[in-house]
């Protein structure tokens, strides 16, 4: 499988990501944007290849699959904002559909993890380019953007971690805590029509509540579908179930000629 890496910089801050393509080179083929939840740590367990193998799965059926850390997160620089994370969420679009020339440009996907999902709702609601979305385990509320005591305690804990790095960071905690409200919002949902989307939820997702999703799929328009799994915790990047799900529904969504 041919893997590329790929850089990209915004506000002076570097973004590290990788992009898998299909075995054929004939094309074109659609494009699939991952989008990954809060880090638990900063540095992956070896164990668990992550990303990677998701990536990995979904080029071999066919998608041009790019992968990358937001701010704070893995090998990119920066501190971990919510906003930020939008904004990184567009740049890395523009920079994959820039490089990539047999990509069909009928076909762009997101799909998106937990905070990751939030974020590509929002920036789908607000880039026409994006044609179909997946949202796993999406938050609707974030208890960070409420309590300010809470916030900063994990603030503290998101240093420890090392996805906070910088000292004085957040400047302002206020705004830090607000961006969660305005990001972490069903008012954006509504927006994703009429391009297809796919809620999927596990019913013992052990972070973020199956009615969270439910609130999704009832302020969006059509075409939408939802799919809760029973016995499915919160990272269902590892069920197999929910991964051909999603597959088997990115499939039937294309935007063919």
């Amino acid at each position: 499988m041919n893997i590329a890496d790929f850089a990209v910089e915004i506000e002076n801050i570097k973004l590290k990501g990788f992009i898998y393509f299909p075995e054929s080179s004939r094309g074109p083929h659609p494009m699939l944007c991952i989008c990954h939840g809060l880090p638990r740590a900063k540095k992956h367990d070896p164990g668990d290849r992550g990303y990677s193998a998701l990536a990995e799965f979904f080029a071999a059926s066919g998608y041009v699959t790019v992968i990358f850390n937001f701010r704070g997160a893995g090998e990119s620089e920066g501190n971990f904002d919510i906003s930020g994370w939008t904004r990184d969420l567009n740049a890395i679009l523009d920079c994959a559909t820039s490089q990539v020339n047999y990509w069909d440009a009928k076909n762009l996907c997101l799909l998106g993890f937990s905070a990751g999902a939030a974020v590509s709702i929002y920036v789908a609601a607000h880039d026409q380019r994006v044609s179909s979305l997946v949202s796993c385990a999406c938050p609707t509320v974030s208890r960070l953007g409420n309590n300010r005591e809470l916030a900063e305690k994990y603030i503290g804990e998101f240093r420890k971690i090392g996805i906070i790095n910088d000292e004085k960071f957040p400047p302002f905690i206020e705004d830090w805590m607000a961006n969660f409200n305005y990001v972490y919002s069903t008012r954006w949902v509504s927006r994703i029509s009429p391009r297809p989307l796919l809620l999927v939820h596990g019913t013992e997702d052990e972070v973020v509540p199956v009615d969270s999703s439910m609130q999704l799929y009832k302020s969006a328009g059509d075409p939408k579908e939802i799919v809760i799994i029973e016995g499915a915790a919160h990272q269902l990047r590892l069920s197999d179930r929910a991964m051909d799900i999603v597959l088997n529904w990115l499939n039937a969504h294309l935007t063919r000629d």
